[in-house]
């Protein structure tokens, strides 16, 4: 474990960094992507991350959203739709159902990707290895009634 990792683990299962966190590290994270003309993704410090560009399911418009993954030996990433653990499943978790067809920008580059939601054994797999990976995602649904979204992403 890196130095901070515990720390920063036990912060972010917190309900205060759930009221808080979803305001501040997705807007830090655009920036910090577009300024570095997506080479850098302040959040995969600690965590994989990708900058998921989706259709909106209402809009129609392309969404970005910077959101922790879990790369794949096979080559596809893990999205958890936690929403930080608050009761309603996050926006671009919609998008996906609706739309999923969608590209991901990973280390700098964009991979045309297609999404799929997880169930019965294979979404209990990749549980485990999201709770390996982040043990904080077992608070997040230990405070809300819904079953966290989890969806593989797999190249096109």
């Amino acid at each position: 474990m890196r130095p901070g990792e515990r720390l920063l683990m036990k912060v972010s299962a917190t309900r205060a960094f759930a009221r808080t966190a979803p305001y501040v590290i997705p807007a830090l994270d655009r920036a910090v992507h577009r300024l570095t003309r997506g080479k850098v993704l302040l959040s995969a410090r600690m965590l994989p991350g990708v900058v998921l560009t989706a259709t909106g399911a209402r809009s129609g418009q392309p969404r970005r959203t910077p959101l922790a993954c879990v790369p794949e030996e096979d080559g596809s990433w893990l999205l958890v739709g936690s929403n930080f653990g608050r009761p309603g499943h996050p926006a671009w978790t919609g998008n996906l159902l609706k739309n999923p067809e969608a590209e991901v920008s990973w280390r700098g580059r964009d991979i045309p990707v297609r999404a799929r939601l997880l169930s019965g054994e294979e979404r209990a797999r990749a549980w485990r290895a999201v709770l390996a990976l982040w043990p904080p995602y077992a608070a997040y649904q230990a405070r809300v009634t819904r079953e966290i979204r989890l969806f593989r992403l797999e190249r096109r």
